[in-house]
């Protein structure tokens, strides 16, 4: 069984044909990054995107207050994000479609909400802790909130949904008998 990590294989509409073995029958396949690849693209990608947003946030709170310059960076980024993410991170040579967007979106709330439990446990379990502590905390959580995200969008929501699975299923041919025999 292939794992889900692997490569995919894409349909005769790729363009990428190879001819298989000697019956010059024509195979399809996609240049779809790795795992491996996907996850440093991933990392250059949504950290890209995120060092500058952090760097356009202070500059959009000069003109609106904080939180709402925040909350209009964050939205931009995460759609940013998640066109880098379909045409780049997971090569599916499309653009996302609203489901992916929401989907991207609703994960990126899921690793906000990781991020900002871990630091509210900090604060439960230590009155005052240090900035180092609190950034040791914070950056253990965000970077295993961003594997859990890394798996959810390249298992669930950038998954080749074009190629169907398929199922092996043997069947034993039944030897033919006569319904009615001649001797009756």
């Amino acid at each position: 069984m292939k794992s889900p990590l692997s490569q995919k294989q894409g349909n005769a509409t790729d363009g990428n044909a190879r001819t298989e073995g000697n019956t010059g029958t024509a195979v399809a396949t996609k240049n779809t990054p790795g795992p491996f690849a996907s996850f440093v693209r991933f990392v250059v990608c949504g950290g890209g995107v995120g060092v500058l947003s952090s760097a356009a946030v202070p500059l959009l709170a000069a003109l609106m207050p904080w939180a709402a310059a925040n909350a209009l960076i964050t939205v931009a980024s995460t759609i940013l994000c998640t066109e880098l993410h379909a045409l780049f991170t997971f090569g599916t040579g499309r653009r996302p479609g609203l489901r992916e967007h929401w989907q991207s979106a609703g994960s990126a709330t899921a690793a906000y909400a990781a991020t900002s439990v871990a630091i509210l446990v900090l604060h439960t379990v230590q009155a005052s802790p240090g900035m180092l502590t609190e950034q040791i905390v914070y950056l253990t959580a965000s970077g295993l909130a961003g594997i859990g995200r890394f798996l959810v969008l390249r298992l669930f929501v950038f998954a080749d949904r074009g190629t169907p699975a398929t199922v092996a299923i043997p069947v034993r041919p039944v030897p033919a008998t006569p319904v009615f025999s001649a001797a009756a």
